[in-house]
């Protein structure tokens, strides 16, 4: 590292000891776009891409864990990215079965950061492997309590909205309550995957690479008070200044709006 680069993260890292003092969002949601694209402008293979993403994972939760984020929510995989060819499928899937079983060992992530970690989406279309790498990891990591991480993987938001409607008729019926049956906002949200797994209402959502829309990741969750922030870095390129922005973004709104983080 250069004298120049290790002065700039010296300056960031102090400016984030300041900012920490601030409002901080509980909750914050990563749609990490961009890792093809990275590839793609970099001359690399698209599997090391995704590799480059699950860096710059580790790198973001290190920092929401200094700044003391209760819950981080990532899309780390589409149910219809199933679509894409069988040769990347099957070397995120690898990928994501490594990690798994890296972060959830003695002395791994979820420990150093003491890390609860909640694999939520359709589950059953994962391989067995990844399944019970994500059961362990989930299991190894129940107790944690300094930040939660919300794994979405397989997810879409259409489908956690379904089986959160679901959820209230199947749960009417198994009492045998339907008659008084009532779908409202309020039962739906209860039943969403990150209400069953207590996740804080979400203070801010950023997806990356400079695409400016939501696709299918938390549609339910972001609310009025949701701060959505569209940044240009593709997700390997996301680091300490990216985060600072957001998070100075986040502070100048809460103080303008009068709102108070909780």
């Amino acid at each position: 590292m250069s004298m120049l680069s290790w002065l700039k993260t010296q300056l960031a890292l102090l400016l984030l000891a300041i900012l920490v003092k601030g409002p901080i969002p509980r909750h914050i949601a990563f749609e990490m776009d961009g890792n093809r694209r990275y590839a793609r402008k970099n001359g690399k293979k698209v599997e090391e891409g995704h590799s480059q993403g699950y860096v710059a994972l580790n790198r973001a939760m290190k920092l929401c864990e200094l700044l003391k984020v209760r819950c981080v929510t990532i899309y780390a995989f589409s149910i219809e990215n199933f679509n894409r060819s069988s040769d990347e499928v099957d070397a995120i899937m690898k990928l994501t079965e490594e990690k798994l079983r890296e972060v959830s060992q003695p002395g791994g992530l979820l420990e150093q950061y003491g890390m609860r970690l909640c694999v939520l989406g359709k589950r059953e279309l994962l391989s067995p492997a990844v399944q019970a790498a994500a059961e362990e990891a989930e299991n190894r990591s129940r107790h944690n309590d300094k930040i939660t991480l919300n794994l979405c993987m397989p997810y879409t938001s259409q489908h956690e909205i379904t089986t959160a409607v679901q959820s209230v008729i199947r749960n009417a019926l198994h009492d045998g309550d339907t008659h008084g049956l009532k779908i409202t906002e309020q039962t739906i949200d209860d039943h969403l995957m990150t209400s069953l797994v207590g996740s804080p209402p979400l203070d801010v959502f950023v997806r990356t690479s400079g695409v400016k829309r939501l696709s299918g990741f938390l549609q339910w969750q972001c609310c009025e008070n949701t701060q959505i922030q569209m940044i240009d870095p593709c997700w390997p390129e996301f680091g300490l200044l990216d985060l600072l922005l957001i998070l100075l973004n986040y502070q100048r709104k809460v103080w303008a709006t009068g709102l108070e983080d909780g």
